[in-house]
């Protein structure tokens, strides 16, 4: 299974859950870090790199020896990353989403592919857990590529290396926010948590990122992060909308103290091992309770 880490606004400690859940998790596991303009899930991991790749993305390049200007390249952008004015093409390649479309319409096969750096990809190994993350071009603006560069590459190094890919989990650290990068990171998960705290601003964008993941249809629960601190209207919102409370992680000195030295949580502070493997059991039966009901659905 696939689980996303998720939360609707920075500092929640998402990056902390998702570096404990890999330390406790019960069997094969692998961790991504699809934060991808600020990764810092290694910063806890401590892998080891075994590689780095530089990757890019595609974007056109006209050749106007052939082109007829007919404008069908422009006219399918909806990007504005190529334009035709006369007998002049344009091409804006830090506007270019990567989709193709241009050089696909093109009935003259005047444009072909060229690359614009976008990157990198970084792969290694956290202990006994396979470890990929990617990292963003300072400037670049679009981090959706990249990220999709990532999952890709660990989908095809899983199935190459296991026999059997639904053996080793994937526990993916998400942007946070519910914009393009973070939609992009969950969209194919099975489950996804989301981590927030007991603050107003720590709620509306809870709320926020109910409401966007929840046309995803994956099963969604609530870690609440400093949970002894704020009010109760977070665990309010939770009932009234049916999200259930997976975990809560309490304010406490030893806590913070430990992830300001870039520690795992379930392994430097050992009153919350337990908390951490109950998430884990948690997220485990979740995801067996959809496997029998896809069974129940598929036999009805």
């Amino acid at each position: 299974m696939k689980i996303a880490i998720a939360s609707g606004k920075g500092g929640t400690g998402k990056t902390m859950v998702c570096a404990s859940l890999v330390h406790v998790w019960p069997r094969a596991v692998a961790a991504v870090d699809l934060d991808v303009e600020e990764p810092n899930l290694h910063l806890f991991l401590r892998p080891h790199i075994d590689g780095i790749e530089e990757v890019g993305m595609d974007v056109p390049i006209v050749d106007e020896s052939k082109c007829t200007y007919c404008r069908k390249c422009a006219e399918i952008c909806r990007f504005k990353a190529i334009s035709v004015l006369g007998s002049v093409v344009l091409t804006y390649p830090e506007m270019c989403h990567g989709c193709g479309g241009c050089m696909a319409i093109c009935p003259e096969k005047a444009i072909t592919s060229g690359k614009r750096p976008l990157g990198e990809i970084l792969w290694g190994k956290a202990g006994d857990s396979p470890f990929w993350m990617g990292r963003l071009r300072v400037g670049e603006a679009m981090s959706p590529p990249l990220m999709r560069m990532v999952k890709k590459r660990v989908a095809q190094t899983l199935a190459q290396e296991s026999p059997n890919v639904r053996a080793v989990d994937v526990l993916i650290d998400a942007p946070p926010g519910v914009s393009c990068p973070a939609m992009n990171a969950v969209m194919d998960t099975d489950i996804i948590v989301l981590v927030t705290e007991p603050t107003p601003f720590g709620l509306y964008d809870l709320k926020l990122a109910y409401q966007a993941f929840g046309q995803l249809n994956v099963p969604m629960g609530v870690v609440i992060n400093r949970s002894n601190i704020g009010n109760s209207d977070t665990v309010s919102f939770c009932r009234e909308v049916g999200l259930e409370i997976w975990a809560e992680i309490p304010f406490e000195r030893m806590i913070a103290e430990a992830y300001a030295s870039g520690k795992i949580i379930a392994e430097t502070v050992p009153a919350y091992v337990g908390l951490f493997r109950s998430l884990a059991e948690t997220l485990r039966n979740v995801d067996e309770r959809l496997k029998e009901s896809q069974k129940e659905v598929s036999h009805a």
